[in-house]
């Protein structure tokens, strides 16, 4: 009697919505799937020698693992969360000895006939690790061990990941910046990170002179955005900018003609800084060394840019970054992806032409259609109702996630959950952006949606973990 009365509470208390969501992404997903390898040679949906039949396989495997984290006690989960994150730095190093290379990047481990990719894995366990760390007793980002600490538990797999030659899956990690933030971490470094984000495309697409304009506009607006009294200083920007301009064609006309074009810029920055400094020890700027550092470190990185495009950063990418920003248009190379995916999505029209009828997926337009560049099959079978569709099971998939967070009575559940509402969102907003051409191709899987055994049960396990945490949460209340 007693059993049945905890049964029936421990199904009462499961988030079913969240679980609802998540069967029919997956659902959708293998749908999709088989829609994108479909040709009439098939025997079938079910066919394991096809990816719809092994994403079948990858489906049974995850509802087995579901089922295992519902059982287990939440609280080993937080117990095991540093061994976890060891095993994987381990695994991560293992795939730079022992790995197989694919498509660039190697980052893959066979076993058998099988591949895993333990980056999908090292994803769980540092957002287990992360939330462990931030949420003993005394954290704060104010001490600089903390923040420290913190920062390696996040830069040591990027690294390693990054050393496989994985950028896509790297970046990922740039996604636990929304987790920090809404812990309590300075928000001057989001607008560092957004500075960097705008120099980086504005450095491609606007001339020296207009860079450092667009930098002093930016620190004096940010300075007075944070301190108020603003006014008075974009009036002084107008002085300054003014000054550095004649200085700069001046300098240009009376120097060298080899050299003016260089020294004049130099003299006009230099007259600039002199200017600023001037005017922010007038005004008693009360971020004056923040304002300084965001200065020098925007010219710098504005320098450095040329030279690590040129030299680290590897052909493919350089041409995204270049078909992107619509300096190249290279339709039938680099660019020819993202515009049959952009075809793709946009024949569908408002209902689509109909599950196994889209010509672009039919006909194999577009490459690594099942991974990718799922979402392009999403726009033209079911159109823009299909794809709308999609993003709102999303969005309330990421919504419960942080509703789930903010019930936590524990900061490590609150964390984890946020963790995992931040992941999703990275992967979905990366994926679906490079499928219409907003953002580059990095290459990186939709949640529940792109073929892949790695990921599926790396995204279930995340999922589960956090329904697990919510649910010994709920039951404590009962």
């Amino acid at each position: 009697m007693m059993n049945r009365r905890d049964n029936s509470t421990l199904l009462g208390s499961i988030d079913w919505i969240t679980i609802l969501v998540y069967v029919l992404l997956v659902f959708m997903g293998w749908l999709n799937i088989y829609a994108s390898v479909y040709d009439d040679t098939q025997s079938g949906i079910l066919d394991l020698s096809q990816r719809s039949g092994m994403q079948v396989v990858w489906m049974g495997v995850c509802a087995v693992v579901a089922m295992v984290i519902l059982l287990v006690d939440s609280r080993y989960y937080h117990i095991f969360a540093y061994p976890l994150y060891g095993f994987s730095i381990m695994l991560l190093i293992a795939v730079l000895l022992f790995g197989v290379e694919v498509n660039g990047a190697k980052s893959w481990i066979m076993i058998g006939p099988v591949g895993f990719q333990p980056t999908e894995l090292a994803k769980v366990t540092t957002a287990l690790a992360i939330a462990r760390y931030m949420s003993y007793y005394g954290f704060s980002f104010n001490k600089l061990s903390d923040f420290f600490r913190v920062a390696m538990i996040l830069g040591l797999p990027f690294l390693i990941v990054v050393l496989q030659n994985d950028m896509g899956s790297a970046i990922v990690y740039t996604s636990f910046l929304i987790v920090l933030y809404r812990e309590g971490f300075t928000g001057y470094i989001y607008v560092a990170v957004a500075l960097i984000v705008t120099l980086f495309i504005m450095s491609f697409l606007i001339t020296p002179v207009s860079m450092i304009i667009l930098i002093l506009l930016f620190c004096v607006v940010s300075e007075g955005i944070m301190n108020g009294e603003w006014r008075a200083k974009i009036i002084y920007l107008a002085y300054v900018l003014l000054i550095s301009l004649v200085t700069f064609f001046i300098s240009s006309i009376c120097l060298d003609s080899a050299i003016s074009m260089v020294t004049a810029l130099e003299v006009s920055i230099l007259l600039s800084m002199a200017l600023v400094a001037m005017y922010a020890y007038r005004y008693r700027f009360r971020n004056i060394s923040l304002f300084i550092v965001l200065l020098f470190s925007s010219i710098i990185f504005v320098a450095a840019i040329d030279y690590l495009f040129e030299n680290v950063v590897q052909m493919h990418q350089q041409k995204r970054i270049l078909d992107l920003l619509g300096i190249e248009n290279d339709l039938r190379g680099w660019g020819y992806n993202v515009n049959q995916s952009k075809i793709a999505i946009g024949s569908g029209g408002v209902w689509g032409k109909g599950f196994l009828e889209g010509t672009q997926t039919k006909y194999k337009f577009v490459p690594e259609q099942s991974t990718d560049f799922i979402f392009c099959t999403v726009g033209e079978e079911w159109g823009f109702i299909g794809t709308m569709t999609v993003l709102a099971l999303f969005c309330i998939l990421i919504i419960r996630l942080m509703k789930m967070g903010e019930r936590q009575l524990d900061p490590f559940g609150r964390i984890y959950c946020y963790s995992v509402a931040s992941i999703l969102f990275f992967h979905i907003f990366i994926n679906i952006g490079m499928t219409i051409g907003l953002m580059p191709v990095i290459g990186i899987p939709l949640p529940f949606f792109s073929y892949g055994g790695s990921s599926l049960v790396a995204f279930t396990i995340l999922l589960f973990i956090a329904i697990k945490m919510d649910l010994t949460k709920r039951e404590s209340q009962n």
